[in-house]
């Protein structure tokens, strides 16, 4: 049993592995291609702005973490983070309203490549290639953007999503939201054990990501299949 249920880690491991460390590496590497962008180079004097996963990954939160939670839950519930981009917010030229679009960056490199990874799958399927890993990857692509995508946008300071609500509400009301942030991260775990993120948030968000790829790789579908 123990032999079975290595053999079927190490095959989810690989499929998972190009993804996952896309997924991250783009994710961060986009906050500060963006934070620079509007006037901070805090990530890009760190050399943060690479797409060299070892710049990214953070031993606990990216590797040991989401193991332990593998084999704690049999698979049913995976969690993890990269090391966050430092951003100085004070120097972008118009902190408030760059601050939207440093934040928006990460999620939206996660959706791109979830669309991405959509149409490498249309293209396999396509031109005949059933190779089995290769489509399972393809499909756990699209999966772990859209899970970063839609997890990342959830409005609740520290994750993007709450930043961008911070940047997006007036300047009383979000010092209230901002307020949150040292105690956010454990909010959310909360929310996320409980529930409350996966079916109220996670999962409608997801279903319209599906769709909107869906509907985008239309004219590649109806060129190959």
């Amino acid at each position: 049993m123990a032999a079975v249920d290595l053999s079927n880690l190490i095959q989810t491991v690989l499929i998972y592995a190009l993804p996952v460390l896309f997924a991250i590496t783009v994710h961060e590497a986009a906050h500060g291609y963006a934070a620079r962008h509007f006037g901070d180079n805090t990530a890009a004097m760190l050399g943060r702005i690479t797409l060299n996963p070892l710049k990214h990954i953070d031993p606990v939160g990216t590797i040991l973490m989401p193991l332990l939670l593998y084999f704690a839950t049999s698979g049913a519930f995976l969690f993890g983070y990269a090391k966050p981009v430092p951003v100085n917010f004070g120097n972008l030229r118009n902190p408030k309203r760059d601050m939207v679009w440093v934040a928006l960056a990460g999620p939206a490199s996660n959706f791109a490549q979830a669309l991405l990874w959509g149409a490498v799958l249309v293209v396999l399927v396509g031109s005949g290639l059933q190779e089995r890993f290769f489509m399972e990857m393809a499909r756990a692509g699209v999966l772990v953007n859209l899970v970063m995508w839609a997890f990342n946008l959830f409005p609740l300071p520290p994750l993007d999503g709450g930043r961008i609500l911070v940047g997006l509400l007036p300047w009383k009301q979000a010092h209230l939201v901002s307020r949150v942030e040292p105690w956010g991260f454990f909010i959310v775990m909360a929310l996320v054990i409980a529930g409350v993120v996966g079916t109220l948030w996670l999962r409608p968000l997801m279903s319209v990501g599906y769709a909107a790829i869906n509907l985008l790789l239309t004219p590649l579908t109806a060129l190959l299949l």
